[in-house]
């Protein structure tokens, strides 16, 4: 069984920084420090988030907050699908049982059928 590498902080961002000159082709580098080119591409993406003691580019900043805010979307219509259809089932549930709930009057007011007080 081979023993993981351990690269240095300083090492990965060398090599990108040459990678974003263009002084090597990816295939160069790869060839060179005996990496594979899914290791490169995801130090160059390090390097763009600011992992390597550098400064973020502005473009990962944004790539980053448009992320967080997608799985915020994906959250809240998750949260409002699960609480539409708990509204939906308590509505369903309410004129098979025959008994008046003291929520009716609420759930009528909600879809517009209610008393004006």
């Amino acid at each position: 069984m081979r023993k993981q590498r351990r690269f240095s902080v300083d090492f990965k961002r060398q090599v990108i920084e040459e990678l974003l000159s263009g002084e090597s082709s990816p295939a160069q580098l790869c060839r060179r420090h005996n990496i594979s080119s899914s290791v490169l591409y995801h130090w160059k993406k390090q390097y763009s988030r600011g992992k390597f003691n550098n400064e973020p580019t502005q473009e990962a900043a944004l790539r980053d907050r448009v992320e967080k805010l997608e799985q915020l979307v994906g959250r809240l219509t998750l949260e409002n699908e699960f609480l539409k259809r708990g509204l939906q089932n308590s509505l369903s549930q309410s004129p098979r049982n025959g008994k008046s709930s003291p929520s009716g009057s609420i759930s009528s007011a909600v879809f517009g059928g209610g008393v004006g007080l």
